[in-house]
Order: C-alpha cells, then structure tokens, then sequence
C-alpha cells in the first residue's frame, strides 16, 4: 500500500515505540511516507513543527555561578572564618596562607565541573555531518540536520546512521551497534516486522542514530530524531544524571562540622575558665580566638590536594589518567564494580577458538584432510581483504576466519579468485562465493548460521571423502559450541561443472558439510586475575553488557564471576521492587541491557549501601558513568561520550589497572587518616593544656601568638610529608571500608583521645616544674614541650605496626627532612632576635633545653610502646 506524501500534519510518534512490530507497508501508511519519499515541502513543514535533528544542547550555568558554588562547603566556610580572625589578630601571614588555600581549592573544582559539563557535546560529537535522502523521488546528500520524521534514508558501508530508522530494504546489511548497545559484533539486520516484546538490542529491523554501517546496504523510514532517539534518550539521561558526592568528601564535611562545633565549645570553655581564675578579660579573649585558630587543621585541603596529587602522578606511571582528583582516593572505598564486557573485560577483537570437522571437535585447524577443505572456505568464502603488508581489514567475525585461515597455512592470493557469488542474505543467514577448481570445473563454498547450513547439507566432508550425514549429532555439537558462549559458523561445499546462474535458494542445496568455528571475543589476558584480585580485597564485580547473555556468561565462567546465569534486561524489568532487592545483592552478570536499565542497576546498588566504580567504553555507559561513585572509562578505544563522563581513564584500557588504582586509592586515604590522626592529636593537646591550666592553679601556658605559631609551623611541612607514606603490607587483602564509616574511627578516636592527654599532661607538668623551678624563661620552655612533642608524634605514628627504627620507619625522607626543618624554625624561633620579638620568647639555658627535649621524648616512646602492646595482642 503506497500512501501520498503530501500530509501536511506532522506525524506524532507512538505512544509505545513498536516501530519493530509494524510491517513495511504500516510503517509507511504511518509516517504518511510514500515509495519515493517526502516532497521538499513536506519535509520543510515538518523540519518547521519538530526541530532540527540535533541533541539539545546541554544546560549550563554561569562561570560566575560554577565559582561561587566551590565555597559551599562548610569546611571552606570554616577557613574563611578562620582567615577573617587571624587577619583581625594580626597575623596576615597565616590568613594569607588560609585564603590561598581556600582559592586554590576552588580553582580546581572550577575546572573539574567545567570539563565535567563537556560530557553532553561529546556525545553530540559522533552525530553524521551528511545523510542520504530521498525527496521527490530523487536520492540526494543533505546536511544530518535537516533529516525529517519520515524521511526516507539510504544507507551504505561507512556511513553512520543519522537517525533511529525502520529498516524498509536490507541487502546484507549489518551494522555495529557496540557504542549504543554493547554488542560485540555488527548486527545482522532484517525488514520483518518482530515481536512487540523484543528488546533495543534484539530490534534488527531497526538502525539507530550515531551507530556505524559495516557491511551491505539499505534504505530505512526515520522514526525519530534529534533528542526523541535513542542515542537522544542516553543525552537525556546524562543531564539528569547528578553526579554524588565522594566518600572523602562526605566524611570530610561530618569530620569539619563536628570538630569546628566541638572546637568552639571548648574555646569557649578556655575563655570561661581563664576569667574565673582571674586572667585579663582581653588576653583570655585573644587566647580563646587563638585557640579556635589552631584547633581547626585548615591545612587538611592542602593535604588532601597534594595527596591526591601524587596519587594521580604515580597512578599515571601505571597508566590510569586522573581527571577529577577526590575520584582517586574514592577507589580505595569501591564495594562493587560495574563493568562492561566488550572492550573492557575482553579484547574486542574476535577470534575463532574452536574447530569442528570430519566428527570431532578440534583446538587447532590444520589443512589436513577435511581441515584444509575448512580452512580454505573460512579464506575463500570471506569478505575481508588483506590490507598491504598489515591486518586483514572488513567485518570483524570475517576478519578473525580470515587470520585463523592464513595462520593455519592457507595463503588466499594464490587460491582462485572469486568467479561469483550469492551476498549474504539475513533471510537466508547464508553466503556462498564459487571459484574455479584448477581443472576446467568451480567449487562453491557456503558460509552461514548452523541451523541454515545444515538442512541444506546432504552429506559430511571426511578425511576419506564424503560421508553419511549425521545432521542430529552435528546440531548437538553447534549447540554445545553455543553454550560455551561461542559464535558458531558453519561451511560446506558444492562441486560444479561451471558457474552456477541459479538463484541461491537453487545453488545452496545438495551440500557437503565442512565444518564448524567457534569464535570469540576473548578475554583480556590480565582480567581473570584482576576480578580474582578485587574479589581478595573485598571488591565485587558485576557484568553488565548489552551482549547476548551465552555470550556474557561464558567469558563471566572464564574470568572465575560466581556461578549463576545471565539475568537479561527482560527480566530484570519483569522483577517487583522486593525481588530486585533480593537480587541484586548475588547477581553477577547483566546482559542485554538498555542504558537506562544499566542506569538503574548502578543507582540501585548505590542504593543498598554500595560504592561503585562504573567501567565502560561506549556511548550506551556514558550515564551510568557520570552516575557512579567513580566512572572509569577505556582511555584507547572509548567514545569521547564515555572519556567526558568518566573520573579516571584506563590508558591501556586494561581491567587490571583498576586493581591497581584501587590499591593506590586506600593507600591515599590510610595517608589522608594519618594526617587526621595527626593533627587532631596535636590540635587537641593544645586545647587540654590550655583548658586544664586554670583548674591546676597555672599561669596561661602559651602567649595567643605562640599558639598560631605552632599551628602554622607543626601542621604544615610534617602534616604534608604524611602523604608520602607507602601503602601497608595488607592493604590489598583487607575488605573495603564501610561506606558509612567516619573519618575518625573507634580506634583512631582512642589514639587521638590518650595521647591528646599524654601531651597536655607532659607540657602541663614541664610547666609546672619550671615554674617551681624558678626557671625566668619557662613559658619558652614549655612552648618548646609542645612543638618537640608534636615532633615526637608525627615520627612515631607512621605505621600502626612497624617500629620508627625498622627499615620502613627510616625510608620517608620527605618527613626526616620535614621534621628536622620544623625543628630549626623552632630553634631560630628561641634564639633569633627577630622572632623573638613577635613570638615574645627568650633564649633557653642548655639545661633548660634539655629538659625540654626530655619531656618530649615521653611522647614518642609512649607511641611505640603502644606498638608493642598492639603486636603482643594479635600475636594471643
């Protein structure tokens, strides 16, 4: 049924997309698209009504508005606070310090989410510049713009479809759909109508926009364009798809919130105890700010930055490229991970694996007997061409028959040239080339689907000659081969006089069975031993591809995935809420998935409690990718969709790199805690000195400027070298931290909590002494106490387990050298005129030093005492 194409009315699309389930002669009726094409004037009118064919382009905000959002945070509020008194105080110096922090902090969110927001125009990237039309009943190029709702479009090898079409004509069309859906190989197409149920990567009368044609030829009705496609939908899901917080960050803002909030009560506390015991109002005032000053670590972003800095260095020489830096620390806290399988966790290149011929599956082809009549169909029968002096070039199932062929022996420039053929057929599932046989005569050889091959074969091809054909044992072996996740192709062959004329359905019947070949897409040689490696530290891996579920679960059983089957996108949309919830805590592959579901299972696992990292390299994973807790996209074979949305890309997009950022990831954080541990401690004993000298009849211990002194000297250089550390020995065969675990553990709180006192106990007590003493000069001293000690602290904390004086103890550099700077700067601070004068001290006797430099040591043994204790416990 031909229907005019002058409907003026823009035809609206369906309410369910069940384009796959019309007929040709529906969809036309529907589209009101004749057999020659829309008029000029009716694609105009409709171009008018239902925009260009372009994505929309992505909402942005203001670089004004992106800046202004990096100060949000309460910890930079915090700082900014903190800057504003120590300027009020005096002390430009430490508010310059703060505000170039707080600044600098920014500038680097800026252009995160700047590059971030760049994820959308990637994916507007890969749209066709040029489309094949037909309008007025002649073929012409227009600009991929202009292409209308119900244009008619002709597709050819190498052109990108330019919008989501209902096939109308196929001639051995196949396109590859691995960006879009995931599947591993181009995807034979038909003009049939299906069934309503099947699923986007089962709609092979379908063509959708951005993906490639790489074989054959066709002509299609465009259904959709612009943002109603399918590669449209995928744009919308990446702008509606918010990006979370990282685990750091989140702890971060808990950790900041509460230690300002406890910072200020004591302060407050400070300045009610000091009045009490009858100090100046004033001084107790510039104390208590003082104190507030140095209790919050504002050096704690410039650690984090720097930390996360060398981090992205050293994970560079291991070739993953950091593009968001608190993603990298994120990786130490992944519970599960998400990964694709074409290109990821295989090689995206296929390859045929297995044999079958004369009654016996084979690993090796041989030219052999019956294996040399298979070897030169898989070379002859083939499309693919060898290119000069490289790889054979064309259709990637063709390309992997052909090196098996040449690998075998089989040298197709001196084998008869190809005399004619019958193309592929999607109806037929066949092709067949004939060639001459070097004595006057022409053989045919038949390549196709099993099941088309064998019921047109009438006996086998042995070793002997031809044979009985065993058609029942033959199917068993191609399902077997089948459910090993291999794709089977089947050859066979036919002795002519001459060329045949005949139509295929006449040539390909009356065949000699050759043979079976399995192919693959096999997986990376690193990946079984990286899933193995995750799985030790506590890391699931989840598959989730777009490919056929045999295919998904034999390269899952390859890699060592627990035991289970393939749960598809079909039925997965079939699970109610409590079943997905069951579920999805033991599923391990997902195949045939749509982006959006892909979508939903990443935001369902982040759901129940789970970090998860995203790995993917097409366009179908760029919103899941900007979803996940951290998107790690292929750096070599992905989309610039997926490299845009991603946090981290693999250079050598090697599932095993992942492993080994993960490794570097909890190592950053362990050194990130470190630091906390460290300035907290040190922060804390400077309160319960301050706080606790009232109440023990004490003068106050430390002048206001003496304080921001020592934050800015002991929480700087030391605090920063901390960062360096390596990673411990059983970093990699612990579990994940809990997602919900604090900054501050149980543990870590107790450490902080002791040697807080210890601290404040032994500078309390040099105070006090001195004093008793009669020493002048005691409140240098005792300043001296708190920064020796502080000293003392950060030598001795570097590992939970290993002793200062072990062979590790000595290996930070960075931190000796930091150590002994801050030392001398404390020393010049005693002993220089200049900084005597501001810092209101006064030089120290070499007794008096001494007892300093004693009551300091207290600390750093305690410390490794406490190694000591720990070791002897786990050893019971």
């Amino acid at each position: 049924m031909s229907v005019p194409n002058t409907v003026s009315a823009a035809i609206s699309p369906p309410a369910v997309e069940d384009w796959h389930a019309r007929s040709v002669e529906k969809t036309l009726a529907d589209l009101g698209l004749g057999r020659t094409g829309l008029t000029e004037a009716e694609a105009a009118h409709r171009l008018a009504a239902g925009g260009p064919n372009r994505l929309p382009p992505p909402a942005r905000r203001s670089p004004a508005r992106v800046f202004a959002a990096q100060f949000q945070d309460f910890m930079i509020l915090v700082l900014l606070v903190a800057a504003t008194v120590a300027g009020l105080l005096g002390d430009g110096a430490d508010a310059a310090a703060i505000l170039s922090i707080v600044f600098l902090n920014a500038a680097v969110g800026f252009v995160q989410e700047y590059r971030a927001e760049r994820a959308l125009e990637a994916l507007r990237s890969i749209d066709a510049p040029l489309a094949l039309v037909e309008r007025d009943g002649h073929r012409r190029s227009i600009n991929a713009e202009g292409v209308v709702r119900g244009d008619r479009v002709a597709l050819e090898a190498g052109a990108r479809v330019p919008a989501d079409l209902r096939l109308l004509e196929a001639a051995a069309l196949r396109i590859d759909e691995s960006a879009l859906t995931g599947e591993s190989v181009p995807v034979e197409k038909t003009t049939a109508p299906l069934p309503a149920d099947r699923g986007p990567s089962d709609r092979t009368n379908m063509a959708y926009r951005g993906t490639l044609v790489v074989h054959g030829r066709g002509v299609g009705a465009v259904t959709a364009t612009g943002s109603a496609t399918a590669l449209g939908r995928i744009a919308s899901l990446l702008s509606t798809t918010q990006g979370v917080s990282t685990p750091l960050q989140k702890r971060l803002a808990v950790f900041g919130r509460r230690l300002a909030a406890g910072a200020l009560a004591v302060c407050a506390g400070v300045f009610a105890a000091g009045i009490f015991r009858g100090e100046p109002p004033l001084l107790m005032f510039l104390t208590a700010v003082s104190l507030a000053v140095a209790a919050i670590p504002e050096a704690l972003p410039a650690v984090v930055t720097l930390a996360l800095a060398v981090g992205a260095q050293k994970m560079v020489r291991a070739k993953a490229l950091v593009r968001r830096l608190p993603a990298i620390e994120t990786l130490g806290s992944v519970t599960v991970i998400a990964t694709d399988k074409t290109g990821t966790l295989t090689q995206n290149k296929m390859r045929a694996e297995a044999y079958y011929w004369d009654g016996a599956p084979r690993t090796e082809l041989s030219l052999e007997g019956a294996g040399g009549q298979l070897a030169r169909a898989m070379a002859l029968c083939n499309d693919a061409r060898p290119e000069r002096g490289g790889r054979p070039v064309g259709d990637p199932t063709e390309v992997a028959l052909l090196d098996a062929a040449v690998t075998a022996g089989v040298d197709p420039a001196r084998e008869a040239a190809r005399a004619g053929e019958r193309p592929f057929d999607a109806a037929r599932k066949r092709m067949t080339t004939f060639h001459s046989d070097g004595n006057g005569g022409t053989v045919g050889y038949t390549k196709g689907a099993p099941e088309s091959v064998l019921e047109r074969c009438g006996r086998l091809w042995g070793d002997t000659g031809p044979v009985p054909f065993p058609r029942e044992s033959l199917a068993r072996a191609a399902e077997a081969m089948a459910q090993g996740g291999q794709r089977v192709m089947a050859f066979a062959r036919r002795d002519w006089s001459r060329s045949p004329t005949d139509p295929a359905e006449t040539v390909e019947r009356d065949l000699l069975f050759l043979g079976f070949v399995g192919l693959v897409d096999p997986p990376r040689p690193s990946a079984a031993h990286a899933v193995a490696a995750a799985a030790a530290a506590g890391v699931r891996t989840v598959m989730i591809t777009g490919d056929h579920p045999l295919t998904a679960g034999a390269i899952a059983r390859r890699l060592g995935f627990p035991e289970g089957d393939a749960v598809t996108g079909a039925q997965l949309a079939a699970w109610t809420p409590a079943e997905r919830a069951a579920r999805f805590s033991r599923t391990s592959v997902f195949a045939r998935v749509s982006p959006e579901q892909k979508l939903d299972i990443v935001t369902a696992l982040q759901a129940a409690g789970q970090v998860v990292a995203v790995t993917g390299d097409g366009v179908n994973d760029a919103p899941a990718l900007q979803r996940a807790d951290i998107g790690i996209a292929m750096g070599r074979s992905g989309t610039d969709a997926a490299k845009e949305a991603a946090a981290l890309l693999l250079l050598d997009d090697d599932f095993s790199t992942i492993v080994r950022a993960i490794r570097e990831g909890r190592r950053i954080f362990d050194n990130i805690r470190l630091f906390v541990k460290y300035v907290v401690t040190t922060n804390g004993a400077e309160i319960l000195t301050l706080l606790l000298a009232p109440f023990l009849g004490l003068p106050l211990p430390l002048w206001p400027i003496q304080l921001l002194w020592l934050n800015l000297l002991t929480d700087g250089l030391p605090g920063l070298a901390l960062v360096t550390e390596s990673a411990d020995a059983d970093v990699m065969t612990r579990p994940p931290r809990p997602p919900a675990e604090p900054l501050v553990t149980r543990g870590l709180a107790v450490h902080i909590s002791w040697v807080s006192v210890l601290m404040a106990g032994m500078t309390l007590a040099a105070e006090a002494y001195f004093i008793h003493s009669g020493t002048p000069e005691w409140r240098t001293a005792v300043f001296c106490v708190m920064c020796f000690s502080q000293m003392g602290h950060v030598l001795a904390l570097r590992s939970e387990r290993e002793s200062f004086f072990s062979r590790r103890g000595l290996a930070n550099r960075l931190l000796l050298a930091a150590v002994g700077l801050t030392v001398g700067m404390q020393i010049l601070a005693v002993y220089w005129g200049p900084l005597q004068r501001v810092l209101k001290t006064t030089p120290l006797s070499p007794g008096v030093l001494s007892v300093a430099l004693a009551a300091s040591a207290v600390v750093f043994f305690a410390v490794e005492l406490e190694k000591r204790v720990r070791a002897w416990k786990a050893q019971k």
